[in-house]
C-alpha cells in the first residue's frame, strides 16, 4: 500500500524541502491550489486531491477537501477491522501525514484598511478540519502544523520509518492549540458586545524566563500577536542581560507613568510604584529631577524615558546602578556610554504607537478580571474649586503632574509634587493618613508649598490636617464622601486651595 501525505500551506517556508524528502521515501504526495502548482513547478510529483475526492472544487475553492475520501483517510483506525472494511468498500485509503497551516486570517485583519470581505474570505475551513480529524486520530496519523517541526519528523522517519506516538501526540496538541488560538483570533474579530459570554484570548510565548517573582517560582513571558507595540512584548532590546518576571513587571509600570507627558519626562520605578518622576525642558534635566526626587530608592530600579537618549543624560545614568533603561532611542553617544556597564538593560519602545489595550486583564485564582483601562487624565476631570482661594499658576501645574503620577500608585495613594517632579510617594497603604505620612516624611521641607494628590476622597479631614502641618498648599482629589465639607472646612481654615475632579484613580 502506498503510503500517502497530504501537503496544503499558505506558508510555504521549507515545505518544498520537506515534500522532496517525503517522495524519497516512498510517500505520494496529495496537495491543492497554490501548494500543489508550486511542487510541480518545481519537479515534485503531486495528486490532485479533486483526483482522490473526484468532486471538483467549488464555490471559488471554499470547498475542496471537505470530502468524506479525505476524512475518511483521515480517522480511519489503520488496524480496526470495521474501519478497514468500510474504508475499502468505499475505495478510502488512509492518509499517514498532514501538513497544513492555515488562511492568513491574523496577518490580513493586520494590514491597514482591511475590508470586511477581506477578513471573512480569509477565515480557514477546510484547514483546521484536516487538521482536527488528524490531531483527533494522532494514534495513527502524524499532523504537522508548525514548519519547525519537519526536521524532527524527517528525521524520526528515516530511522524507523514511522514517527513515535510521543511525537504524534506532541504534534497534536500543538494542532489543537494552533487552532484554538485561529478560532479564538476570529471570534474577537468578530465580536462587538464590551463583555461577551466568553472571553478566550490567545498570546504567544515569547520567552521562557530564568525564575518568577522568586527564585523557585518557574515563568515565562507571552505575548499578544495582535496587542500594543508600546508594551515590554514588542521592545527592542539593544544590550544586557535577559529580562526578569520583575523587570518586565516595573518596565510595564514605567511605560504606563511616562507616556502620560508630552514634555520631556524620566520615570524612576521600584516594585511597581514610582519612587520618582520629573519632567524639564530636556531629557537631561527631566532625569536629574526624578533623581533628586528619591536618590535612595532609584538604586538598582528601571528609567523609562520619552525621548531620545543624548550623551549627557546618558553620562549621569552611567553612574547609578540601574536596572533597565527604556527609551524610545539612544544616541550612538549614550550607546558608547551605557554599554560599557556590562548587565544594564538597554530598551527601545516605539513611542508613537503609545496606546492601550481595550481591556486590562489580571489573573485570580480561577478565573480572570477585565475592565477597561484607566484612561482618565486631567483634561478629561470636571475641575471644581471648592475652597475659598483658587490655586495659582504653579499650583495649577502641580497639581496635574500629580493627578498624573497618582493613579499609577497602588493604593491608598498620597503623591506630593511641585511643577516638576514628585517629592514624595505614599503608596499602598491600609489608610489614606498613613499613606500622607510616608510622602511627607520623603519630601521632608520640600512639602512647604507643594500639592497633594490623593487617588481617591478624604473620609473625613485629618488628611487635609496632616497636609497642612506639613506645609502643602494645594491639594487635588475626587471628593465624593459624605464628609466632603468637613475636608474643605479645614483646607478653608489652613488656606489651602483645594480641587475635586469628579473621579478616582484607585490600583490595586
Amino acid at each position: 500500500m502506498t503510503k500517502r501525505a497530504l501537503i496544503s500551506v499558505s506558508n510555504k517556508d521549507g515545505i518544498l524541502e520537506f515534500a522532496k524528502e517525503l517522495v524519497a521515501l516512498g510517500y505520494e504526495i496529495l496537495s491543492t491550489g497554490g501548494t500543489k502548482k508550486m511542487l510541480q513547478d518545481n519537479n515534485v510529483a503531486v495528486t490532485a486531491v479533486d483526483e482522490v475526492t473526484k468532486f471538483p472544487e467549488i464555490l471559488d475553492g471554499r470547498v475542496k477537501t471537505l470530502n468524506p475520501m479525505i476524512h475518511g483517510g483521515l480517522l480511519g483506525k489503520f488496524d480496526d477491522a470495521s474501519h478497514q472494511a468500510q474504508m475499502n468498500e468505499h475505495g478510502i485509503e488512509p492518509i499517514e501525514i498532514v501538513c497544513v497551516n492555515l488562511y492568513p486570517f491574523v496577518e490580513t485583519i493586520s494590514k491597514p484598511n482591511v475590508t470586511w470581505d477581506d477578513a471573512i474570505e480569509n477565515i480557514d475551513i477546510g484547514g483546521p478540519t484536516m487538521l482536527r480529524s488528524a490531531a483527533k486520530n494522532h494514534q495513527y496519523v502524524t499532523v504537522i502544523v508548525d514548519s519547525k517541526d519537519y526536521t524532527n519528523v524527517l528525521e524520526e522517519l528515516k530511522a524507523n520509518s514511522a514517527t513515535t506516538i510521543e511525537t504524534r501526540r506532541k504534534l497534536a496538541a500543538k494542532v489543537f492549540r494552533h487552532t484554538a488560538a485561529y478560532d479564538s483570533y476570529i471570534s474577537n474579530y468578530l465580536t462587538e458586545e464590551e463583555f461577551p459570554e466568553s472571553l478566550t484570548m490567545t498570546y504567544e510565548l515569547k520567552q521562557n524566563l530564568r525564575y518568577g517573582e522568586n527564585p523557585h517560582q518557574k515563568a515565562a513571558f507571552y505575548q499578544k500577536r495582535l496587542g500594543s507595540d508600546f508594551s515590554l512584548a514588542y521592545a527592542t532590546q539593544l544590550h544586557g542581560k535577559e529580562l526578569s518576571y520583575n523587570n518586565i513587571q516595573d518596565g510595564n509600570a514605567a511605560l504606563q507613568i511616562v507616556k502620560e507627558f508630552e514634555m520631556p519626562a524620566a520615570v524612576a520605578v521600584k516594585h511597581m510604584n514610582p519612587c520618582g518622576v520629573g519632567t524639564g525642558a530636556t531629557l537631561e534635566e527631566a532625569f536629574d529631577k526624578a533623581y533628586e526626587a528619591d536618590q535612595t530608592s532609584i538604586f538598582g530600579g528601571i528609567i523609562a524615558l520619552n525621548m531620545e537618549v543624548d550623551a549627557a543624560t546618558a553620562e549621569k545614568l552611567s553612574h547609578i546602578f540601574l536596572e533597565i533603561i527604556i527609551a524610545p532611542a539612544f544616541s550612538q553617544e549614550a550607546l558608547d556610554i551605557l554599554t560599557k556597564k556590562k548587565n544594564i538593560r538597554l530598551l527601545t519602545i516605539p513611542f508613537e504607537q503609545a496606546k492601550q489595550d481595550k481591556f486590562n486583564v489580571v489573573s485570580v485564582e480561577g478565573g480572570l478580571l477585565v475592565q477597561e483601562p484607566d484612561r482618565y487624565g486631567f483634561s478629561n476631570a470636571d475641575i471644581k474649586v471648592v475652597t475659598d482661594r483658587e490655586p495659582t499658576a504653579q499650583e495649577w501645574e502641580a497639581l496635574q503632574l500629580g493627578w498624573a503620577v497618582v493613579k499609577h500608585v497602588k493604593s491608598n495613594a498620597i503623591v506630593v509634587t511641585d511643577s516638576q517632579m514628585t517629592l514624595g510617594v505614599g503608596a499602598g497603604q491600609m489608610n489614606r493618613v498613613g499613606a500622607a505620612k510616608i510622602a511627607f516624611e520623603q519630601a521632608g521641607e520640600k512639602a512647604k508649598g507643594a500639592a497633594l494628590a490623593s487617588d481617591a476622597f478624604f473620609p473625613m479631614s485629618d488628611t487635609v490636617e496632616a497636609a497642612a502641618a506639613a506645609g502643602i498648599t494645594a491639594i487635588i482629589q475626587p471628593g465624593g464622601s459624605i464628609k466632603d465639607q468637613d475636608s474643605i472646612d479645614k483646607a478653608n481654615e489652613y488656606g489651602i486651595a483645594m480641587v475635586f475632579t469628579g473621579v478616582r484613580h484607585f490600583k490595586h
